[in-house]
């Protein structure tokens, strides 16, 4: 029989810092057959999580859990055609379209992120592109020094980029840049019909050669089926390296979105795409998003038993819901849990560099100072 201590028993692996690798060093990574992940993905329940459990912790630490927390700051009016997605332009939706925040407002939310334990922060504007918006691109390179400045990870969501565009990104000290490819490339037009899976893979490509890690990864209740799932990691295992972080959210089906009479994705669903990505992607962090604040306390333990290593937590996702941090510090603390430190992630402290490194010395120098 099979107890707890056989979780402990497995050994963890040593790390070396990071920084000691270049910043584009590429680790190589297992391609995976779609098949062998189908197969994955199918495996009886328990077997499946004790086995995501056991590759976890041989390349985490199981009691660390990154604290993010997401701040719209260009909401809606978008011109795409995202079903799930209430900040599109071609639905009567609740959500108002407004302007490209101020830069103050921002660094308030990043402060207060910051004061509460998130180690990253992450921005979302509701665009298809960055194209004829020079002053408000600028304006959000801006942000993300300063947000940098403050020793936080820094995510931004902006939709497509060019190899330009990310190349500015990463010179200002973006951390990390999100663009999910939300499914499979079998399902993906039943959902979104503007931009297609292509376009998601060259702004992903755009990203990691500019350095910047790569944070993609799906929405469960699309009305996808097994299939579909299987076919996203499939998609994501096979990148030239693996993302550092792969988000699983849960759809928040949203009043005036073509998808807002679907389903809530059964809970098990999202414990086997979660289970399976995480032996699929043994060194990614794998991101509980949206629809987090929907599960039971016991059914989040059980996320994180499957290999979650990342939530967002705060006052508000882009559009939907999101789990306060007085409640999940709370349930961290009766879960054994703690939050990561910024740059704790190896993958994504490579890309980091000579910065890091920098960033070190000058405090070092601080600290001797005084």
């Amino acid at each position: 029989m099979l107890s707890i201590s056989s979780f402990r028993s497995v050994p963890r692996l040593s790390r070396a810092l990071a920084t000691q690798t270049t910043a584009h060093t590429r680790i190589p990574v297992r391609q995976w057959r779609r098949e062998e992940i189908q197969a994955i993905y199918d495996s009886p329940l328990l077997d499946l999580v004790f086995r995501a459990a056991t590759v976890h912790r041989q390349n985490h630490d199981p009691s660390k859990v990154q604290l993010c927390t997401l701040m719209n700051i260009k909401t809606g009016g978008c011109t795409e055609d995202c079903s799930y997605c209430s900040q599109s332009s071609r639905y009567k939706t609740a959500t108002k379209a407004s302007r490209l925040v101020d830069i103050e407002p921002v660094l308030e939310a990043a402060r207060k992120a910051k004061e509460n334990g998130s180690t990253r922060f992450c921005m979302g504007a509701a665009w298809r592109d960055l194209a004829g918006r020079k002053s408000g691109f600028e304006r959000i390179l801006e942000m993300v020094r300063q947000v940098r400045g403050m020793g936080m990870e820094v995510c931004t969501t902006l939709g497509m980029l060019t190899p330009d565009q990310a190349r500015q990104l990463k010179e200002a000290g973006l951390t990390a840049y999100n663009h999910n490819l939300d499914t499979s490339r079998e399902f993906y037009p039943s959902v979104i019909t503007t931009r297609s899976y292509d376009d998601r893979l060259d702004t992903i490509s755009a990203v990691r050669d500019a350095g910047i890690s790569v944070c993609s990864g799906g929405i469960l209740g699309l009305g996808e089926s097994d299939k579909d799932r299987v076919g996203l990691i499939w998609e994501v295992s096979n990148l030239p390296e693996h993302p550092e972080s792969f988000p699983v959210n849960a759809l928040v089906p949203i009043p005036g979105t073509p998808l807002e009479k679907n389903d809530r994705v059964p809970y098990y669903t999202l414990i086997r795409t979660i289970a399976t990505a995480r032996i699929v992607l043994p060194q990614t962090i794998i991101r509980l998003a949206a629809g987090r604040n929907t599960l039971a306390e016991s059914e989040q333990a059980m996320c994180f038993m499957a290999g979650a290593n990342a939530v967002f937590t705060g006052e508000q996702m882009l559009t939907t819901p999101c789990s306060p941090w007085d409640e999940d510090k709370a349930m961290m603390e009766r879960l054994g849990l703690e939050g990561m430190q910024s740059f704790e992630q190896p993958n994504v402290a490579r890309k980091e560099g000579t910065r890091l490194e920098v960033a070190s010395k000058q405090t070092l120098a601080g600290d001797a100072v005084l």
